[in-house]
Formats: structure tokens, sequence, C-alpha cells
């Protein structure tokens, strides 16, 4: 088990207490698992996988071409995180050589529907955050010069 995985889910009361939520707390709460969720279906290759999968069933192989720099280490621990949260459905079929194929589970499924919005949120605002980005870095190399 992973290391601070607790054994048994918990519930965190007060994550959906309206607007004046304190959001840190979710942080700090003994047995919480948000932070722990979040972390997970938050990083880079669970999201790539959770998207690969949306629409279709993919073999181990095929979702390692598709994600272009993971390892397969790192793609098989991603997948059990992912199945063991129950995002994501893994059958292995009994043939010679083994055929093991994953597909997103209808959990999965309303956690892509969430990353989409997501992308398209990027997707609308990268300019915005190029700019902001060029303005930041010009201040900085400004600053530097002065010092």
């Amino acid at each position: 088990m992973e290391e601070g995985t607790s054994k048994s889910p918990s519930h965190c009361v007060d994550t959906d207490a309206g607007p004046d939520y304190d959001i840190s707390q979710w942080d700090v709460r003994e047995g919480c698992e948000v932070r722990q969720i979040l972390d997970r279906v938050a990083d880079k290759w669970s999201l790539l996988a959770i998207a690969h999968l949306e629409r279709r069933t993919l073999r181990f192989s095929e979702l390692r071409r598709l994600i272009e720099g993971i390892s397969q280490r790192m793609l098989t621990v991603t997948l059990r995180q992912l199945e063991r949260d129950g995002l994501v459905r893994r059958t292995v079929y009994p043939v010679v050589p083994p055929r093991v194929e994953y597909e997103l589970t209808e959990l999965g499924a309303t956690l892509h529907a969430t990353i989409r919005s997501l992308v398209d949120w990027t997707e609308s605002h990268q300019q915005e955050i190029a700019k902001a980005r060029s303005d930041y870095d010009a201040r900085q190399s400004a600053e530097a010069s002065v010092s």
C-alpha cells in the first residue's frame, strides 16, 4: 500500500459547505482522502491515460505508445492506481500470450468530463496565459539586470 494511504475510506465532512468553504481544511484533516484522490487523478500520467481511454478500450502496449514519455513501470503504476480507485477496468483474456485491456469505468467516464472542461478552459485562455508568462519573464529579467 502506498505510504500515507488509509486502509479504509473516510468521509470528509464540509467539503461542499458553500462559498465560505475553507479549501485548506481537507489538506490537514486526519483521515480525509480528498487530497490523496486529487493528487492521483490530477497527475499528468493519470490525466493522459484517462483521456486516451475515454473513447475506447486499449491494450497496455497501445496506451504506452500513445502516452509520449511514460515508462513501462510508470504506466503500470498509474493504471494500477486508477484501477484501485475504480476509474479504470482491467480485463485479462486467457490466451497465449495473455491479452490485457483497459477501459474507463462509469466513474472514470464522469471524471473525463471534468478533465475535458479543464482542457477546454486551457485552450480558451492559452493566449492570455502566454502573455502573462511573457510579461512575468520580462519583469523578472528587468529586476535581475537592476540587481
